[in-house]
């Protein structure tokens, strides 16, 4: 027995050593190991990816390889060089990490899955007439439960109080809910309110479920809350007629003919349900927060949104997606920004040599991994945004009020000045409705509430560090607001 321990420690040693030997060759960015042996700088990369990554940026430029628990990534952090990576499907892959992901985060396996079929019949459901019909059944339920928000107050003078990120974060993911997941069913539904309860325990397990760094009571945590999410999920996409959700019954469909049995469906039902929800409540919450602590940009916005109500009686002027809105454009953006973090990930499946913009070529590795973090450059980067930590609403316009998009950096014109969306192939589909939830979100609450601090002089709260990589930030904490119905409503 003692010798077979003592094989074991051997050959895990032996292996600590293969794997430190790993030295930069002729041509390959600058490497670095860190210093604990395997785990490399996995525990910094984890804790605060944009500080640590800031910090090897300063460090080795604009590429370079770091380790993390035993993998090599080579990082790039020039925005005009990106297309070198979102544009090659040949010897980059994205689907082999998803598929990582799916299976740590949401127990999900598709081996038969093919992206490309779904993204193109998730095209057909969020663009064109289909976006339309979803945008007014969000507007229906946004206006649903904003109206339910209110009853607490016994008259118009009384204030409700909440979190500001509780409020946007229940309030979209509910209506988005009930529009992706229940369509205009009015029988038969799936409480709301029990779906986000349990989403949003899963939610604050995420990250550590993508790490695997889950202690053993949060496993279990994690394990039930999946169970009962697939459980209340069960029914969506199962009905038909009009009155259920269209694009979930063909996401099914979509599955069945991959060979999906009923549990897997189930699985990937969640996956659609952090796709769709997980990210619009928190941007609510961001951008509206940036007004409440902004004065000067809340009064822009207001006086934007009361042009457009006094021109347009309309039930909800803003289902039109020609209405020009430059002003709340340009905030959203901003927020987005700030505020719009996620990892673009990509698996090197035969070996590659990347051309920078500036010239310059590297060498990747077969079995790296390549990760572009756009938070970092553009979108916090001195030199394209002054005052890049500022929230400045007008930064996407000009002058005149026109849209900006030309952004510089080292003389060159970017194609990419902020990635809140991602890009390519793999950008978001969900974008032009995710926009328009947004913009009416705001919109209905701006118009229908008094809405104000319970401390005038409260700043936004801290950014959790650990949701970098994952999409939305969210905040450690929350912003106390008081609210109560405008006296013309």
């Amino acid at each position: 027995m003692i010798w077979t321990i003592l094989l074991i420690v051997q050959g895990i040693l032996i292996l600590f050593i293969l794997v430190s030997k790993r030295s930069r060759s002729e041509k390959e960015p600058p490497l670095d190991k860190g210093v604990i042996p395997w785990l490399g700088h996995a525990l910094e990369f984890g804790r605060d990816a944009s500080k640590f990554l800031t910090r090897m940026k300063v460090k080795h430029g604009d590429i370079f390889t770091v380790r993390v628990a035993g993998r090599y990534v080579t990082v790039l952090l020039d925005p005009s060089s990106y297309d070198a990576v979102i544009e090659d499907s040949v010897s980059l892959d994205f689907t082999r990490y998803a598929q990582v992901l799916m299976d740590r985060i949401f127990s999900l396996r598709l081996p038969h899955h093919n992206p490309a079929v779904e993204k193109a019949m998730m095209k057909q459901h969020f663009e064109g007439e289909s976006l339309s019909c979803l945008s007014s059944t969000m507007h229906c339920h946004l206006q649903s439960l904003l109206l339910q928000a209110q009853r607490p107050c016994h008259n118009q003078t009384d204030w409700n109080t909440d979190g500001l990120f509780s409020f946007c974060y229940s309030l979209l993911f509910r209506a988005g809910y009930l529009t992706h997941f229940e369509g205009e069913q009015k029988s038969n539904r799936t409480d709301p309110i029990a779906v986000y309860v349990e989403y949003r325990k899963f939610d604050n397990l995420l990250t550590k479920m993508a790490r695997t760094m889950l202690k053993p009571e949060e496993k279990r945590t994690a394990h039930s809350v999946r169970v009962r999410l697939w459980d209340l999920l069960a029914p969506a996409g199962l009905g038909e007629g009009s009155g259920s959700s269209t694009w979930l019954r063909c996401y099914r469909h979509l599955l069945q003919e991959e060979g999906a049995d009923e549990e897997t469906q189930r699985r990937a039902l969640l996956l659609q349900l952090w796709a769709t929800q997980g990210n619009v409540g928190p941007a609510a919450f961001w951008l509206l927060g940036f007004l409440l602590t902004n004065p000067e940009a809340m009064r822009a916005v207001k006086k934007e949104f009361s042009k457009i109500s006094g021109q347009d009686s309309a039930q909800c002027p803003l289902l039109d997606r020609l209405q020009h809105t430059p002003v709340f454009d340009s905030a959203l953006e901003e927020t987005l920004r700030l505020s719009a973090a996620p990892f673009i990930t990509r698996e090197v499946v035969q070996a590659k040599t990347l051309h920078m913009a500036d010239g310059q070529e590297y060498k990747l590795r077969s079995g790296d991994r390549v990760c572009l973090f756009p938070f970092i450059s553009p979108q916090m980067d001195p030199e394209i945004h002054q005052e890049p930590q500022r929230f400045k609403y007008d930064r996407f316009l000009n002058q005149e009020g026109s849209v900006k998009k030309d952004f510089f950096k080292g003389g060159r014109r970017l194609k990419y000045y902020t990635m809140p969306w991602g890009a390519g192939t793999n950008g978001c589909v969900g974008k032009h409705f995710a926009i328009s939830s947004i913009r009416q979100f705001v919109y209905l609450v701006l118009s229908h509430l008094e809405l104000e601090l319970c401390d005038p002089e409260a700043q936004m709260p801290e950014v959790n560090s650990s949701r970098y990589g994952f999409g939305m930030l969210q905040p450690e904490g929350d912003l106390a607001i008081r609210y109560k119905p405008r006296r013309s409503h």
